[in-house]
Order: C-alpha cells, then sequence, then structure tokens
C-alpha cells in the first residue's frame, strides 16, 4: 500500500521498468531516461544531499523551469526525509528571497545562469542557505553542481549499500513533503504546508478516475513549483506514464508535434489562445472553406450534445460526423501532436463554450478544481461523468459543502497541515474542521461543483447588485479581438472593463476600416476603435442581466505582464495590482461628462 511519496517512487521502480520513463529536449531531439537510470539519479543525489549535511525536516529551494532534474532533486531531498520548497522561475529577486527567508531554508538548487542571478543578487541576505547547487555543467566559485552532489552521492551508495532504502523507508505518512508558497495576490505569500499523505491521498484517487497508464506518454508544460503539476506528476510516476518536458513555455506547439501525447495538463489561458488562433485562421479562409469549418462545427457540437446526453446517435449523424473530422477536425487533432486523448484543464474556470468546441472537434478537455492547500484536487471532470460549465464532482473521499454565504467548504485528507509560521491566518481559514476555499460555488441537483468567483473578486456596485467578474471575462475571451480582459465595478455606478486586444487583428480591423493610427498605443485610444470593442462586447455577452452590462471599456497597449506583478505564474489576474496600476484609466471611465 502506497501511503508515502517515497513509497511512490519505489513502487514505480519496481512495477515500471522501462526504456522511456523520462523524456527531454536535447540538442533538437527528445532524448530518453530509463526507470533505471531515474532511480539510480534519484538515490545518488539524494545521498550526495546528505554528504552535504542536509537531514531530515531541512527544507530545500528549487528555482528552476521543468526537467528531469527537478523531479529527481524533489524526491531525492524527499527520500531523505527533507522538505521540498518549489519557487515559480518567473519570480524576481526580491520575491525568491522571500521565500528562500521565510522558509528557513537550507539548500538552495537553482536551474540555469538567469536563475542564479536572481539568487546571487540577493545571497548576502540569506543567512541560513549553507549550499548552493545548480544544474548548469559548470558554476561559479563556492557553488556546486548537480553532477558534483551526485558524485558524492554515488561514493556513498558504495561505500553504504542500503542506506538510501533505510532513509527513505523512514518517512512517515503524516511527515511534511513541501512548503509551497501562494502567489500572494492579496498580500505576502503564505507557506502552504503539505504532508506526504496530502499528496498521495489525491494521486491515488485520481489516477482511479482517469484512464491513463504505463503505456501512454504525457506532456509537462505547466511548472512544477505549481501544486498542480507537482500532484499530477506524481500521479504520473504512480501508473508508470511516461513524462516529456516541454523545451521552453513557448515552445508547446512543436513539442506537442514532436511528443505526440496521450494526456496533458493545462492551464485555460492555453486553450484561449489556442482557440483565438483557430477562429483567425477560419475567419481567413475563402468562403466555401469557412462555411465548412461551421458546418463541421456543427455537427460536432450536435453530436457532442447527443453523447453528453447519453443518448443514441443516428446513421446519418456518425456519417456526418465522420465527414466532419475527415474535412476538418483531424486537422485540428493534428495541431496537438494527433494522440492526445484527453486533456485536463485546472488552476482557474474554464470557459463552456470553449470547453465544449473542444469537444465538437472530438478533443475531451476535463476540468478540475482545487487549490494548493487542498494537494490540490477536490473535484474532477471525468469520461463517465463529463459536464462542461461545471468542474466535475467531488473526488472520492473528499467532502464538499457550500456555507450560507455561498462559499465553498471542504474537508478530507486533502487538506493542508496549515500555512508555515502563521498560526493566525491558518486557524482563520479553518471553520469547525471544514477548510473555507475563498471561492464561490454551489452544488447542482446532480451534484456537480460549479464555481461562480473568487469570493474577494465579487462586485458589489454602487447599486448593491452583486457581480462575478470571471464568468464575463470567459465570455469575453472567446471573442477573437480580445486578448485578455479585467473586468470591473466595485462601488461603482456600473461595470466596465479593461480590454488587451488581440492586436494583430485589431490593426488589420483597423487598415481595413481606413483608420489611420501611429503606433499600437495611438491606436487604442481611437474613438472608432473603442466603439468597435464595445460593440465586440457587447456581442460577446447578449445574455447579462442589465446590471452586468459593460458599459465603457479602456484598451491596454500590452498585456497583463508577470515581471510587472500584474499576473500570477498561472496566469490569473492580480486584480488588485493592476486597479492600482491602471487608476487614473479606470477613474476616467466613470467621470461625470
Amino acid at each position: 500500500m502506497v501511503e508515502t511519496i517515497n513509497q511512490l517512487f519505489f513502487n514505480t521502480v519496481k512495477s515500471y521498468p522501462k526504456d522511456d520513463l523520462i523524456l527531454y529536449k536535447e540538442k533538437g531531439k527528445y532524448v530518453p531516461i530509463s526507470t533505471e537510470e531515474f532511480s539510480n539519479r534519484v538515490k545518488y543525489f539524494s545521498l550526495g544531499l546528505k554528504e552535504l549535511g542536509l537531514e531530515a525536516g531541512d527544507k530545500l529551494i528549487i528555482l528552476s523551469a521543468n526537467r528531469p532534474e527537478w523531479i529527481i532533486t524533489d524526491l531525492a531531498n524527499l527520500c531523505l526525509g527533507g522538505i521540498t520548497v518549489p519557487i515559480y522561475p518567473t519570480l524576481v529577486s526580491a520575491q525568491v528571497k522571500y521565500i528562500i527567508n521565510d522558509s528557513d531554508a537550507k539548500v538552495v538548487v537553482c536551474s540555469d545562469e538567469e536563475q542564479w542571478q536572481k539568487v546571487e543578487a540577493v545571497k548576502s541576505e540569506l543567512t541560513k542557505i549553507t549550499h548552493y547547487i545548480t544544474f548548469l555543467s559548470e558554476a561559479p566559485e563556492g557553488i556546486l553542481t548537480f553532477a558534483d552532489v551526485m558524485e558524492r552521492g554515488k561514493k556513498a551508495v558504495h561505500e553504504n549499500p542500503g542506506l538510501f532504502e533505510k532513509k527513505a523507508s523512514e518517512a512517515m505518512p503524516d511527515d511534511l513533503a513541501s512548503i509551497i508558497y501562494t502567489s500572494g495576490t492579496t498580500g505576502p505569500p503564505k507557506g502552504v504546508m503539505l504532508t506526504h499523505s496530502n499528496f498521495v491521498s489525491n494521486v491515488t484517487t485520481c489516477a482511479a478516475l482517469l484512464p491513463y497508464s504505463d503505456k501512454d506518454t504525457a506532456l509537462s508544460w505547466a511548472p512544477l513549483s505549481h501544486v498542480m503539476e507537482r500532484t499530477v506528476t506524481f500521479s504520473y510516476l504512480y501508473k508508470g506514464t511516461t513524462i516529456a518536458y516541454v523545451e521552453t513555455m513557448e515552445t508547446l506547439i512543436e513539442n506537442l508535434g514532436e511528443v505526440r501525447p496521450h494526456v496533458m495538463v493545462l492551464v485555460p489561458r492555453v486553450f484561449e489562445r489556442f482557440y483565438s488562433g483557430v477562429m483567425d485562421n477560419v475567419l481567413s479562409y475563402p468562403p466555401l472553406k469557412r462555411k465548412i469549418f461551421f458546418w463541421a462545427t456543427k455537427v460536432g457540437r450536435k453530436y457532442g450534445q447527443k453523447k453528453l446526453a447519453k443518448q443514441p446517435t443516428s446513421a446519418w449523424l456518425e456519417f456526418k460526423r465522420n465527414l466532419a473530422h475527415k474535412l476538418v477536425f483531424s486537422k485540428i487533432y493534428e495541431k496537438v501532436g494527433g494522440r492526445i486523448r484527453f486533456f485536463v484543464s485546472g488552476s482557474a474556470p474554464l470557459s463552456k463554450d470553449i470547453a465544449e468546441f473542444f469537444y465538437a472537434m472530438g478533443i475531451v478537455v476535463l476540468e478540475g478544481y482545487g487549490l494548493t492547500e487542498t494537494s490540490p484536487v477536490i473535484s474532477l471532470s471525468t469520461f463517465d461523468d463529463p459536464k462542461f460549465g461545471a468542474v466535475g464532482k467531488p473526488i472520492p473521499g473528499v467532502e464538499v459543502k457550500i456555507a450560507e454565504d455561498g462559499e465553498i467548504l471542504t474537508r478530507g485528507p486533502h487538506v493542508m497541515k496549515g500555512y508555515y509560521k502563521m498560526e493566525a491566518e491558518t486557524n482563520d481559514a479553518f471553520e469547525g474542521g471544514w477548510f473555507h476555499t475563498g471561492d464561490i460555488g454551489y452544488l447542482d441537483d446532480e451534484g456537480f461543483l460549479i464555481i461562480t468567483d473568487r469570493k474577494k473578486d465579487l462586485i458589489v456596485t454602487a447599486g448593491g447588485k452583486n457581480v462575478a467578474p470571471q464568468p464575463i471575462e470567459n465570455l469575453l475571451k472567446t471573442n477573437s479581438y480580445i486578448s485578455n480582459v479585467m473586468v470591473i465595478g466595485d462601488r461603482r455606478k456600473f461595470i466596465s472593463a479593461l480590454i488587451v486586444p488581440e492586436f494583430e487583428k485589431l490593426e488589420g480591423y483597423a487598415k481595413s476600416s481606413g483608420i489611420s493610427y501611429e503606433s499600437v498605443s495611438d491606436l487604442t485610444k481611437k474613438e472608432e476603435i473603442l466603439d468597435f470593442l464595445l460593440n465586440e462586447v457587447d456581442k460577446s455577452t447578449p445574455n447579462l442581466a442589465s446590471y452586468e452590462k459593460i458599459k465603457k471599456i479602456a484598451l491596454l497597449d500590452r498585456d497583463f505582464d508577470i515581471g510587472k506583478d500584474e499576473v500570477t505564474p498561472t496566469l490569473k489576474v492580480k486584480r488588485n495590482i493592476v486597479e492600482k496600476k491602471y487608476k487614473d484609466l479606470i477613474d476616467s471611465l466613470y467621470q461625470e461628462a
């Protein structure tokens, strides 16, 4: 029985010997790492850390993009009884320093020169760190390389066979495995303490719900520093699924074609961008080709609705659907590798329209819901019981109830131990054993969980009306002229929005309409463009209540930026930061004529 991540690792090594447990890009092609080699690297690095003085209960920082060394370092540390503290590679030096110092870490492991420079800039203020390790083949003076530590561990294995297995077996289910810092959208980041049993309960339960196996290959794109991809990685290992890592965050489409994965986890922003790209292409087609596409989509939607309702499909509908696949869907399917059985979407709400669009194409996107504090999965859609617009039903062993004010509460083996060194915040997060998620939602008649919005994001207009911004934003992001959007209006007379346009399309519209402009910034201020985009907003939101209608918009000349602290590493907009930065622009929308 698997009760710790260490036991999960040993189960993988024993049960799934294969030549390609891990795949990574090197010199233009994907290179395999066998189960045996992976196991040895974990063992050597673990005892190498022990040789450096790392002991059970010590904290180790990982500051790196996804790569094999990330998960090897994580497992090596856990098998030694250590506690892993991941840091998003997109964070800046000040944020890195805060997490390193707040977590009381002893060792920092970072990937490359870019990440090392962030650490080096604040090194003099990191008084508790005893060792720095880099994945680079050559390191600055006083810094150890990954290979250096491996070599130390290799010698230790020969001198003391069985020591690694002995140390790894000492971990208990309730031992702390990781401290993961929240994105800090409402104040300083909080260190979420997750145990071995927190992770394992999520892994084993979700693995039983989804159809993937040791015969499949998964592509890892979402940051391993995020709890979602980390838990997913443990679940891949648990079932022996081959894990391939994207070369960079930007090479996703290229790597999809190379790896041709069967399963993958992504954030909604990626699906939104893919949808926009498809629709942009379609709108540039000649009339006949465009007509065929929309005919195929209509057939696919009808076929999908029958399947979702578990109703029989006629031979005529089957024929049309097969023709639609041959003419249209197969080409889109090839864009995602041609072997994908399903995607999982998490970390933010996915538009119902976009989920249905992919389903019509024959591409299944299953949506899940959870938080860092819940390891993360609370609910999950499955093949047997999908429902778009919902985030599935609570997974087995997890309880969910709705508070009087609509907040989602949960309890079970998935819920964190607490916030590191934050007793008051931990106490505030719990009530009678139930964890407060901070999300608003409800369970429908069939038991599906529907998320309305974040509790703190709900807008209360000056007229006292409650408006949930995320559903409106999701509707708007299906418009091909809108790349990103933030709905605003708290304590205001009406709802408005900051919109990041799809600049290439908007410039194309301006040129075809004879609207002259000197720069993108100039274009976003043109009255004709503002009127056009507001009309597009109205077309995308026809069924909103009058108090939810967007009355005014302002266009931004760039997207929200991680480097400017405007979005989280999983691309969720930090509303309070954006509202402060664009205060004057927002205020101008509400000035009386």
